[in-house]
């Protein structure tokens, strides 16, 4: 079987690849403008693509040797998407719907994975969000996902695609980098805390977080890829189940799993990265479970995968 994943030397994406390989029916096609390249130089079921989706050729190599399964996680960030809403455009929308109509066009039908976000829901969030919840994203980078859920579903309305979108909650625990991600300081405490350093919170110890660590991420991915899409509601699309914690029993959490003081972390809250990120209700994911998605299982299990993904 032959498979794509754009984004693939990303947080998700790196994780996500070593899942596949250890299927030996897959050969994989990776694309990324970086790639951990000599990783994959003596495995001859990987082909590495660098470069950026916006251009036509690397599209064309990536699709060349056809595509059974295609999981498209290579994006423009939330922080990046809002502050060049121009490049988020070319990235998440047009190179994104340009990439899906390529694959269709090969006629076979290909199972198409595509990473949404909670942000399409907006904020503040309703009450409790649940499968019914409208789509009302409130900046640039869900209101471009919203807009592919749409393509995709239509696409495979029309028998192009067969389609699965999955609207991701923070994942634990991303590389501690620059990354355009307003949500990165969900990941930056664990760095921290790991290393024995103090942790300044822009959020309240108050505030709520729908979580779930890279490896159950790259699990449930990996599940949408080979799941009977007759298990997914019309619109193609489930928001994933997540852990639903306090930024505080995060921080608890972690600080008890490495051995650090408590009290290196302190809370100096933003009220706006607070609204869009710490203001998560309790939440209902019938259609996704149905469909056989999971969480973690609990936040010690949550915390202990993402420590272990960091120490790989």
């Amino acid at each position: 079987m032959k498979v794509v994943i754009t984004g693939a030397g990303g947080f998700v994406g790196q994780a996500l690849t070593q899942r596949l390989l250890a299927d030996d029916s897959l050969t994989l096609t990776l694309v990324d403008s970086q790639l951990p390249v000599n990783a994959y130089a003596d495995n001859d079921r990987v082909r590495c693509i660098q470069g950026q989706l916006q251009d036509t050729s690397v599209r064309r190599q990536a699709l060349e040797l056809g595509v059974d399964n295609l999981f498209h996680l290579a994006a423009l960030p939330g922080g990046a998407a809002e502050a060049n809403p121009a490049l988020s455009k070319q990235v998440n929308l047009d190179a994104t719907l340009a990439l899906f109509e390529e694959a269709a066009a090969a006629g076979n039908r290909p199972r198409v994975v595509f990473t949404s976000t909670i942000a399409v829901l907006g904020a503040p969030l309703p009450a409790v969000v649940n499968d019914e919840c409208r789509v009302q994203p409130a900046m640039i980078y869900g209101t471009h996902k919203a807009m592919v859920e749409l393509a995709l579903a239509d696409m495979s309305r029309r028998g192009l695609v067969d389609s699965v979108s999955v609207r991701l909650p923070g994942i634990l625990a991303r590389p501690a980098a620059a990354s355009g991600m307003k949500s990165a300081f969900m990941s930056n405490v664990f760095h921290a805390l790991k290393a024995g350093q103090p942790f300044v919170s822009p959020v309240s110890p108050a505030a709520t977080l729908w979580l779930m660590s890279v490896t159950q991420c790259a699990a449930n991915l990996a599940h949408a890829a080979r799941l009977d899409s007759q298990t997914m509601p019309a619109s193609r699309v489930v928001t994933l189940p997540a852990l639903r914690c306090t930024m505080g029993e995060l921080c608890s959490a972690i600080a008890t799993a490495v051995g650090a003081p408590q009290d290196l972390v302190s809370f100096e809250p933003d009220a706006e990265l607070e609204e869009h990120f710490g203001t998560h209700p309790p939440l209902q994911t019938p259609a996704a479970e149905r469909a056989g998605f999971a969480h973690d299982g609990s936040l010690e299990k949550l915390v202990s995968a993402a420590l272990a993904a960091l120490n790989r």
